[in-house]
């Protein structure tokens, strides 16, 4: 967990500051990565498209040469399982980013909010530190008022 050196108000605000850059930055490293990881399934999705023009071709080939029918038949299985798996390879993998960031996002929630309490109470220990020292003058003062209205 990140530590602030404290200040005269509270927490320094340049170190608020550069912790809070620092998460954007993470944050915004995940957002690329998804985005790249997006353009990975639109090119395998486009390698589907061409997947399926050859299967056409080869379906044309099957009835001329029959001794290429069994050959193509476990081609074109091999290509679904690789397919099925790359799906599902891309599926766990946005999942697990998907999670990672929402992670990231509410770890960065509760820092704030935690950070947030803790600067409410230092603002309510300054105003009692206050209260006290004004009461404390007050009294002295009064101290003095007495001895002005002592006759000597």
């Amino acid at each position: 967990m990140e530590k602030f050196n404290r200040t005269l108000r509270g927490y320094d605000p340049e170190e608020v500051n550069a912790f809070l850059d620092k998460i954007i930055n993470q944050v915004e490293g995940m957002v690329n990565e998804m985005r790249e990881k997006d353009i990975k399934i639109s090119e395998l999705q486009s390698l589907e498209v061409e997947n399926r023009n050859l299967k056409e071709k080869l379906a044309q080939y099957q009835r001329m040469e029959s001794t290429l029918n069994k050959t193509i038949i476990m081609a074109q299985k091999t290509s679904e399982q690789v397919k099925m798996a790359a799906h599902q390879e891309s599926e766990t993998l946005i999942e697990d980013a998907k999670n990672n960031a929402n992670r990231i996002v509410n770890e960065a929630l509760l820092r704030a909010e935690k950070t947030e309490e803790e600067a409410a109470l230092l603002r309510r220990n300054i105003r009692i530190f206050k209260k006290r020292v004004r009461d404390i003058i007050e009294a002295q003062l009064e101290v003095v008022s007495e001895f002005d209205q002592v006759e000597i």
